[in-house]
């Protein structure tokens, strides 16, 4: 669903500003559930502003105000305004995993051995 900001007055950000907007939502999500809030791909494409930290996490025992985090990485200053859609939020499951202690020497046995094995970025290929 889109998001819209909720403000008193209008919000100008600086090129690489930053603003937490606040949306006047107050809502519960279900346990086994997150929100995730995402930016919306036309402000980005025409205006450069963006979600910060997206996606965002909503954790189901959040009962405050939804409040977006946007940064302006155009060239031009932007302004928000009450009203504007600014963001995204899709609820979505969320898994939980099990991890199991272990020592540096179990990581590199055989058991834990990978064709890809500890390389980091890039490391797959092209």
């Amino acid at each position: 669903m889109d998001i819209r900001a909720f403000l008193q007055e209008p919000v100008s950000m600086a090129p690489l500003g930053r603003a937490l907007i606040p949306t006047g939502l107050f809502f519960e999500i279900p346990p086994g559930y997150e929100g995730q809030i995402r930016p919306r791909s036309g402000l980005a494409l025409r205006q450069g502003l963006t979600v910060l930290n997206a996606p965002g996490t909503i954790d189901s025992d959040y009962r405050g105000e939804l409040a977006i985090i946007l940064i302006n990485l155009g060239a031009e200053p932007f302004t928000v305004k009450s009203g504007d859609r600014i963001a995204q939020l899709v609820i979505a499951p969320v898994s939980r995993g099990a991890l199991t202690e272990t020592t540096a020497d179990r990581y590199a046995s055989a058991v834990w051995a990978s064709q890809r094995g500890t390389g980091g970025f890039g490391s797959t290929g092209v």
